[in-house]
């Protein structure tokens, strides 16, 4: 499949001009006549590899234009075309909109040609980066996932329903890279790997800690911002999981730049997630624990609180039943916690079974013996 390549320019006969010059390439042209028509092009037959785009255009010009497709688009490779040669232009240009190539006019076509194959090649490197980086970054959450769900199971259940519910606030708040938020809120609990087992379960059951218990129970998210802090592209990730605690009282100061924001909002939503989650694991409604919510002064952020009243669950209908582990599947939610026929706690009520919890319940099963049937919940969509 060939890559998209997209020309803009305000004179309709300088974009013929171009089709014409470069239709034997290898690549499918696009043009557009001016900056707004470029960005719904880029909307609409997306992705663009490359944009190359004139400097001078009016409402529009190419500098705007290739600042605003960096920040919406930035694995599009970005190239200027234009008449103005002086130093000033280039280096604004660069500067605004990281300009990969800056060709001056009249640009003879081999030039032209050979300029977008290796804007091109630079796009396909990007690209092929960042998908080896996300296989990487997706294997190792699922690993460390993993990891927390047989060490603790009870902190991986509250972790997978958090990030449930950080998905659908950031959703409603139309914020971007929800991949970040979602993967602060999954291992949101990593630093409770630490903590005893019945610490854990009496924090999670809503019931008073000792002074030692409360110290350690503190200390789980600055314990769980360490071990992550180094892992590529988990900067922010770490400070969400490390300010998770903080009420939004503690968010007086500004933020200095984007990705501390980020960081600022991401914990502000984890911190609702979780107390949210509290009133919902203790048996209150969504309207019960939003109402109790509401009434916690600055403990949370209005916008933010506003959205998850409004989080539509409305669509998926639980359905509560009986079933042994060999009939087990991935997806559903244990409503009960699950022992061997010895004692040992092998799943927590309301965690979700992946294919490690359900390889680990069937073994149980086949070897020790699982206390069974034992009550789950699948989740259904709703037929409207």
């Amino acid at each position: 499949m060939f890559e998209k390549v997209l020309f803009v320019d305000d004179e309709p006969n300088v974009l013929e001009a171009v089709k014409r010059q470069l239709r034997k390439k290898n690549f499918m042209i696009k043009v557009a006549l001016g900056g707004d028509m470029a960005l719904e092009v880029m909307k609409k037959e997306g992705p663009i590899a490359v944009i190359v785009s004139d400097m001078r255009m009016p409402e529009m010009d190419g500098i705007k234009l290739l600042a605003r497709v960096k920040d919406l688009y930035p694995d599009t490779v970005r190239m200027m075309l234009t008449g103005n040669a002086d130093q000033e232009t280039a280096m604004e240009a660069v500067n605004q909109g990281s300009i990969f190539r800056f060709l001056t006019k009249p640009c003879a076509p081999d030039l032209l040609a050979n300029s977008v194959d290796t804007a091109i090649e630079q796009h396909r490197l990007i690209t092929a980066e960042k998908e080896l980086l996300n296989k990487t970054l997706n294997g190792s959450i699922k690993v460390m996932s993993e990891i927390l769900s047989l060490v603790n199971p009870a902190a991986f259940s509250r972790s997978y329903r958090i990030k449930n519910y950080v998905k659908e606030i950031a959703v409603k708040l139309k914020l971007r890279n929800l991949w970040q938020f979602q993967i602060a809120a999954l291992l949101s609990q990593i630093g409770c790997i630490t903590l005893p087992t019945d610490t854990i379960n009496k924090v999670y059951e809503g019931k008073e800690l000792d002074k030692a218990e409360k110290k350690m129970y503190d200390g789980h998210p600055a314990a769980g911002a360490k071990l992550l802090v180094n892992i590529p592209r988990f900067k922010i990730i770490s400070k969400i999981i490390e300010m998770q605690m903080l009420p939004y009282s503690a968010f007086k100061a500004p933020a200095k730049d984007a990705n501390e924001k980020t960081a600022f909002v991401g914990a502000q939503i984890l911190h609702l997630a979780i107390d949210y989650d509290q009133l919902i694991f203790l048996g209150r409604s969504h309207k019960e624990a939003c109402e109790i919510l509401a009434t916690r002064g600055g403990e949370h952020n209005p916008h933010i609180m506003a959205a998850l009243v409004e989080m539509d669950d409305i669509l998926l209908e639980k359905v509560i039943h009986m079933i042994t582990a060999m009939s087990l599947q991935t997806g559903m939610v244990v409503n009960q916690d699950v022992k061997t026929r010895t004692g040992i706690l092998i799943a927590s009520r309301g965690q979700e079974v992946s294919a490690t919890v359900l390889d680990r319940l069937r073994n149980f099963a086949n070897t020790v013996g699982v206390v069974e049937p034992f009550e789950v919940i699948e989740f259904r969509k709703r037929k409207l």
